[in-house]
């Protein structure tokens, strides 16, 4: 009786649940959805171990079927990469006009498509899978649960994401030089999106600079924010529902609210598939769009 009170004592409530999935492993304590702190900084340990793990693994697949190509018939794996690389190529033609550069667009689209696909697949895992698997290798049941942090979906965490964009906006930053020259593209940056001439050009120079800064930033961060927040809020969803069947579990009569959890939980993972496929390929094209833009003279 006392250990069944202990037990209960010490049971986590639905808010200490979500709260603990949703803290990551880090280098030191950190609270918050994001910390960018420049003077100690954090390591979300779990987002780079993920994000590097699934990009080794994408790139490993990829080089695996391009290692197994055949002229005949293909493989179902040989034919989802070929479509794939199709759809991709179609596209970055479509937008980047420029041959040379599409030689890197597109390969850094496709590879922007597999590694973020990957990344929101793992929203799919049950939600207590690989943190319970954490929490066995590094200390055994029973252990302090906070050792047990480990978030395995990269995209939910917005370093990632806003990682990733950054990315975007650094090569876009080069094909900017590359194609227009230094010279050419500081001048596009006082001279749009008002091109004026005279006094009118010098007037409205200030105002162009902060226009390209603002839209810059604005690309920037609304290009990480949109994949975080889909995945955070996906992930958010699981979460309700496995609480939903925890709650099941906890009392006799509760039995129609576990399976009603399983049903949900079902109907959502196959939802999902279509909701993390979507959000690659979004990310992708706006990869080509931004890298478009970038090959553009105003």
């Amino acid at each position: 009786m006392a250990a069944e009170e202990h037990v209960a004592e010490h049971a986590p409530t639905a808010g200490e649940y979500i709260s603990h999935h949703l803290t990551h492993l880090t280098s030191r304590s950190q609270t918050g959805i994001a910390d960018f702190s420049l003077s100690n900084p954090v390591f979300k340990v779990d987002s780079l171990f993920w994000s590097i793990v699934l990009g080794v693994l994408g790139c490993f697949v990829l080089w695996r079927v391009a290692r197994s190509v055949t002229s005949g018939v293909p493989g179902r794996m040989q034919a989802a990469v070929e479509f794939l690389i199709e759809l991709v190529d179609t596209q970055a033609k479509g937008i980047v006009h420029n041959e040379a550069s599409r030689k890197a667009v597109a390969p850094l689209a496709l590879t922007a498509f597999v590694w973020i696909f990957l990344m929101n697949a793992m929203d799919l895992l049950p939600l207590d899978f690989i943190p319970g698997i954490w929490k066995l290798i590094y200390g055994g049941a029973g252990h302090d649960p906070e050792h047990a942090y480990m978030r395995s979906v990269p995209t939910a965490d917005l370093s990632t994401t806003l990682g990733m964009s950054i990315t975007v906006l650094l090569a876009c930053l080069y094909y900017n030089i590359k194609i227009k020259g230094l010279s050419g593209w500081v001048g596009e940056l006082f001279s749009a999106p008002f091109h004026a001439h005279g006094v009118m050009a010098v007037v409205l120079a200030p105002i162009n600079f902060l226009m390209q800064m603002i839209e810059f930033v604005a690309k920037t961060v609304s290009h990480g924010m949109r994949l975080f927040g889909n995945m955070f809020a996906g992930e958010l969803v699981f979460m309700l529902i496995a609480l939903m069947g925890s709650v099941g579990f906890g009392s006799f009569g509760g039995v129609a609210l576990w399976v009603g959890q399983v049903i949900a939980g079902s109907a959502w993972a196959i939802f999902h598939i279509l909701i993390i496929t979507l959000q690659a390929f979004i990310f992708m094209m706006l990869t080509l769009v931004y890298l478009g833009q970038a090959h553009d003279k105003h």
